[in-house]
């Protein structure tokens, strides 16, 4: 079975080939999101504490969080699943996955570094990981350059290098500007006046239909005395 260990905070992948049945029967019968003693699975992990993951069976069907079984279940797919990708829009799908329990059907188990032991792992943290790509969002390039609210962010943008050209920045994510407060300002005041239209118009609305009613009285009081007037002289007559 092979292990593929994983340290987020160097972005580094280790992968352990374990036939060791002493060393692969500790991981048996548990759930992700288990803790394991990475001492088990060799003596430079010791004191690591590795939680699993995930993982995949000789076939290639991944595990599945929330499904209590230590076999492959075939479900019913839905926008918003993991592992599905709504093609056409109401679309499902009949998918087959693994349970969330492991057992010695799996070709690979993912484990992830929760806690660092003493000693650095040659592959997994000596060193980090060139990172190639930078975070998008404002909020997240303030927090990895350790800016203010103050700075401006389109100065510290992570631009990607490329053969023969200009390096390219990505678009930031969520940046207030002066032209973005202004559009919230413009949608923000059109609302307010729609409101005030609407509710001027509803008491333009009240007050014509009043006036409505009003002329409809009269009217109809005319035409009674009208009538009334033409009936006393034909009776004199």
């Amino acid at each position: 079975m092979k292990f593929s260990i994983s340290d987020p905070s160097t972005g580094k992948v280790k992968v352990i080939d374990e036939e060791s049945d002493r060393v692969i029967q500790p991981f048996m019968d548990k759930r992700m999101g288990a803790e394991m003693d990475g001492g088990i699975l060799s003596e430079e992990l010791k004191g690591y504490v590795l939680r699993i993951s995930g993982g995949n069976d000789k076939q290639g069907f991944p595990m599945m969080q929330g499904i209590l079984s230590n076999q492959r279940v075939r479900l019913l797919f839905s926008k918003g699943m993991k592992t599905f990708r709504e093609r056409r829009k109401g679309s499902r799908k009949r998918k087959s996955v693994r349970g969330a329990i492991t057992n010695h059907d799996l070709a690979v188990m993912q484990l992830t570094v929760t806690k660092k032991g003493d000693a650095d792992v040659v592959g997994l943290n000596d060193e980090t990981a060139a990172r190639r790509l930078g975070p998008k969002r404002a909020s997240k390039i303030r927090k990895l350059f350790g800016l203010t609210k103050d700075d401006d962010v389109r100065k510290y943008v992570v631009r990607r290098e490329r053969e023969g050209k200009t390096p390219k920045a990505p678009k930031i994510q969520r940046l207030i500007t002066p032209q973005r407060m202004q559009r919230k300002r413009h949608i923000r005041n059109s609302k307010v006046r729609k409101v005030q239209e609407h509710r001027d118009d509803q008491k333009a609305h009240a007050a014509r239909k009043i006036q409505w009613f009003v002329e409809q009285r009269e009217k109809r009081a005319a035409e009674a005395a009208k009538k009334k007037g033409v009936d006393v002289v034909a009776k004199k007559k």
